[in-house]
């Protein structure tokens, strides 16, 4: 987070000078954030990781197949509607209202719920699902009017954010339990990726059967600060409208945990109570978290891009942008619940760190490559359609846990920290050169979703080069005698 504030502040104090207004805001929901992460993933360690992990177990467990499938269905559109980055993602697209598009993208995580567990049920291959369900993804592309193209891939991205992602991987570790096969620690992750799928499946095909009437996007006014007493009336403004929506947010959530307590869980008084307090953290968590990036980050990352966009030499929008997506990734919540799953599951043969750096990489190259699109107004199709078919190319090469935990990193890197400054950034950056916002602008948090696929199968092609090394000088390491035969150990 650190490195985040301190580019800001440099770019502030140099080639674009920030209002003292707008610079105390970041500043403020600079300190915020910080906190509300720290409740937050407090929160999601204590409950909404166990939630998913006992759910998940108790569900697999049962032997109908289709109250599985229904129970899956339910969770994943609830989740989806609790979702705070879709929320933001919703707020900022023009042509689509709100409703609509939440529960579309709703539908779509719920039906690829569904999939990711039948898959884990009858240990389906990941790599051949993901190759047919793009597939039809890129065929649908093709016909869709282009302001839902950008958008579509955007809400693959934002869907799984830092409610869903701690939920639905713990799901997977509870099936896996139950399914206790060899296999079962590979299948546990894929779950983030093809739940990333289904809501830009949902806005695709929404794509045919709605006509917005208004495609316009009208910018929003930055705040104007006097005095202290306006600076915190920012905030308390804020504070209680997302109050009021996290609330809204996690109530489906706790209801269903608490009906599935009564009828099946009948979790103990002191687990119990873990969880509950875990449920607060969560809660307060989240409403810091977002009220520091919306009233805090948004007008500054929109301001920053309009600025800097506004330069005669503008092409520095792409070097800056990269070294912001470096830095930014490192403070998305989601990150840190993936880091630490996957060192768990894998006993530490993957390292976080080293996912960290891969995840880093391929998002300072996916910043990059979506300030290239401001710029130049080149549709985002050009761009995805080859890096999935990299992506998916490298599939074949890599082990099969590092494809998973490719797709899955892809959606855990396009957290509320790309929607609320990623995305404001480049739109203020569009709107200085003069470029479409719905579809120059929109389509950096797909950006992001997608470049992670590559660089984690790249850490993957590399640590299975390095594994097989090893493993060829430790069977070229053999005693010495036991190159001889029976006849030199007897004249020995």
């Amino acid at each position: 987070m650190l490195p985040t504030i301190g580019i800001v502040l440099l770019l502030s104090f140099t080639i674009a000078p920030i209002p003292p207004s707008i610079l105390l805001l970041f500043l403020f929901g600079a300190a915020m954030l910080v906190v509300g992460m720290m409740f937050f993933t407090l929160g999601a360690e204590l409950a909404m990781s166990p939630i998913g992990e006992k759910i998940g177990t108790r569900i697999a467990q049962s032997r109908k197949l289709g109250v599985v499938l229904l129970l899956c269905f339910i969770l994943g559109f609830i989740i989806t509607i609790s979702e705070p980055d879709l929320q933001v993602l919703a707020e900022q697209v023009p042509s689509i209202p709100n409703a609509i598009l939440i529960v579309a993208v709703a539908l779509g995580v719920g039906v690829f719920l569904m999939a990711a567990m039948l898959r884990m049920l009858f240990s389906r291959t990941l790599r051949s699902l993901l190759i047919l369900f793009y597939l039809f993804v890129f065929l649908l592309a093709f016909f869709v009017p282009d302001d839902f193209l950008a958008v579509a891939f955007d809400s693959g991205g934002v869907t799984t954010g830092p409610m869903t992602v701690p939920f639905i991987m713990a799901l997977g570790v509870g099936f896996a339990a139950v399914r206790s096969d060899k296999h079962a620690e590979d299948d546990s992750f894929g779950l983030v990726a093809l739940c990333s799928i289904g809501p830009i499946m949902a806005v695709l095909l929404l794509g045919f059967l709605y006509r917005p009437e208004n495609t316009g996007y009208t910018p929003s006014e930055l705040p104007v600060i006097r005095d202290s007493v306006g600076l915190w009336q920012c905030f308390a403004h804020g504070i209680p409208e997302y109050m009021g929506e996290i609330a809204v947010s996690l109530l489906p959530i706790v209801l269903f945990f608490a009906i599935f307590q009564v009828i099946s869980l009948k979790i103990r008084k002191k687990p119990l109570l873990k969880i509950v307090i875990g449920m607060v953290y969560t809660y307060i968590g989240l409403v810091l978290f977002l009220t520091g990036v919306n009233v805090g980050f948004m007008p500054a990352g929109n301001y920053l891009g309009e600025t800097i966009a506004g330069l005669p030499y503008r092409f520095v929008l792409i070097p800056i942008g990269m070294v912001i997506g470096y830095f930014i990734v490192k403070a998305e919540p989601a990150v840190y619940v993936l880091k630490e799953q996957v060192e768990e599951i894998t006993s530490g043969a993957i390292s976080g760190d080293a996912m960290a750096l891969a995840l880093s990489l391929g998002v300072s190259a996916s910043i990059g490559l979506a300030m290239i699109r401001v710029l130049t107004g080149i549709s985002i199709f050009w761009f995805i359609l080859p890096g999935y078919i990299l992506a998916l190319g490298l599939s074949f090469f890599v082990p099969k846990i590092f494809t998973a935990i490719a797709f899955d990193s892809g959606g855990v890197a396009s957290g509320p920290m790309t929607a609320t400054f990623l995305l404001p950034f480049a739109m203020g950056a569009c709107q200085a050169v003069g470029g479409n916002i719905v579809r120059d602008a929109f389509g950096v948090v797909a950006m992001v979703a997608m470049t992670p696929l590559i660089t984690l199968q790249v850490m993957g092609v590399i640590y299975q080069y390095r594994f097989a090394r090893a493993k060829s000088r430790e069977a070229a390491a053999v005693p010495y005698l036991d190159t001889w035969g029976e006849d030199d150990i007897i004249e020995l």
